[in-house]
């Protein structure tokens, strides 16, 4: 496999490890809500509880996503195995 086809592929289990990290920070924030927060609100506070959860799981799962990446392309030499998403980093011309 080249380059770019390791990258497709990147993204695409990316994706999916990003759907399913999100998905379980739901489960477990819903599931701490309802054990421990839900009874202590009022009756007609209380279904605000599920959006504010979804919220905080897209949180915890974007900075557990973005965690997981820094330490990934930290400890891999990713440039020699993926090619760039968006294109080469243009250096910046300087003013003299």
């Amino acid at each position: 496999m080249n380059r770019t086809t390791n990258s497709i592929f990147f993204m695409l289990g990316a994706t999916v490890f990003n759907i399913i990290l999100t998905f379980l920070s739901f489960v477990v924030v819903v599931l701490l809500y309802l054990k421990f927060l839900a009874p202590l609100l009022p009756d007609p506070v209380a279904p605000w509880g599920v959006p504010l959860c979804f919220v905080l799981s897209l949180a915890l799962s974007f900075l557990a996503y973005r965690a997981i990446v820094t330490v990934l392309f930290k400890k891999f030499d990713m440039e020699k195995y993926f090619d760039p998403i968006f294109g080469k980093k243009r250096k910046a011309k300087r003013l003299e």
